[in-house]
């Protein structure tokens, strides 16, 4: 298997701000690559940089054969771009975007009609194909912007934060969107702050900090990095939270963690952790609302590795 992203040192400084530091990259074909970061991380930046949009002060990149600078013409006509807002002209149809973006691809006016109607079949928008956009739901936008993304067949598609501000069901049918073109041998790079969809979707995932990878690995090695199981309860009275974390320290293996009713408790020894921790609380007369015992999620991983969760936003 050939790489179809290929990124070394690329660095880019937008004066005294350094947007990305180092950043390298190494995407398979046929897969689909996520990068973690919060907001300011460099995920956009690296988008940009890689889809022609934005040139590195140094380093280099080559996507789909193409150099990112040297070919950066005929790489435009190799790859498709969905941003974190869709990019659709609300005057026209869903047809008529479509069959535009044919045109600019130099498709011919037969070849983008036919390719309009493939990919409003594929992505169930032939009912609305001949309605204007501006009367489509926030889903049905976000559709839309990806199939226009797809009218050239690209090998690799960019995907930046494609589903922030849909419903759970609207982000669920882009994720099945996804499986289909990577199925089908399309490349997808993959930029968000959901960690529940790199999860789903990655083959292999970058966490991103301060503009540079700072791990990487797919969703289970990452997890393995934090270790252990997790200890997750929920109080009924707020005001026993101070005995919970007292209690329960002896048992922790890491930071115990507070959030509003809800205690997390990195545990080493799982189901018999678990065990021993409630008969400390009921000793103590702790009342819960619930409890479990659960793997560590990207979050943990994430929190982890940069002491901040995922919806940070540097001040730069």
């Amino acid at each position: 298997m050939s790489d179809a992203i290929m990124a070394e040192g690329l660095v880019k400084k937008y004066g005294a701000v350094v947007a990305l530091d180092g950043m390298d990259l190494t995407v398979p074909e046929g897969t689909v690559f996520g990068l973690l970061g919060p907001n300011g991380a460099g995920k956009t930046s690296t988008v940009r940089v890689l889809t022609t949009l934005l040139k590195p002060d140094s380093g280099r990149a080559v996507v789909a054969g193409c150099d990112v600078v040297a070919d950066a013409a005929r790489l435009r006509r190799r790859i498709g771009v969905s941003g974190q807002y869709a990019a659709v002209d609300d005057h026209l149809t869903g047809a008529e975007n479509l069959e535009m973006v044919g045109r600019l691809y130099h498709l011919g006016r037969r070849r983008s009609r036919q390719r309009a109607r493939e990919l409003l079949d594929r992505f169930r928008l032939t009912e609305a194909a001949d309605r204007p956009v501006k009367g489509y739901s926030g889903g049905m936008r976000r559709r839309i912007d990806l199939a226009g993304a797809l009218v050239a067949a690209p090998p690799v598609v960019f995907l930046d934060e494609p589903t922030t501000g849909l419903d759970p069901r609207a982000r669920a049918d882009l994720w099945d969107i996804v499986d289909e073109l990577v199925a089908d041998g399309t490349t997808v790079l993959l930029t968000t702050q959901y960690m529940e969809e790199a999860d789903r979707l990655a083959h292999r995932i970058a966490v991103v900090d301060h503009g540079r990878v700072i791990a990487l690995g797919t969703a289970d090695e990452l997890k393995d990095h934090v270790g252990g199981d997790r200890i997750e309860l929920t109080v009924h009275d707020f005001a026993d939270l101070g005995l919970v974390r007292q209690t329960l320290t002896p048992l922790a293996v890491g930071e115990i963690r507070i959030d509003a009713h809800r205690v997390t408790v990195p545990v080493a020894s799982g189901a018999d952790s678990l065990t021993d921790g409630l008969s400390r609380l009921a000793a103590h007369g702790v009342r819960l609302r619930e409890v479990g015992l659960r793997r560590p999620t990207l979050d943990d991983v994430f929190l982890s590795l940069t002491g901040h969760d995922t919806t940070k936003e540097y001040a730069r």
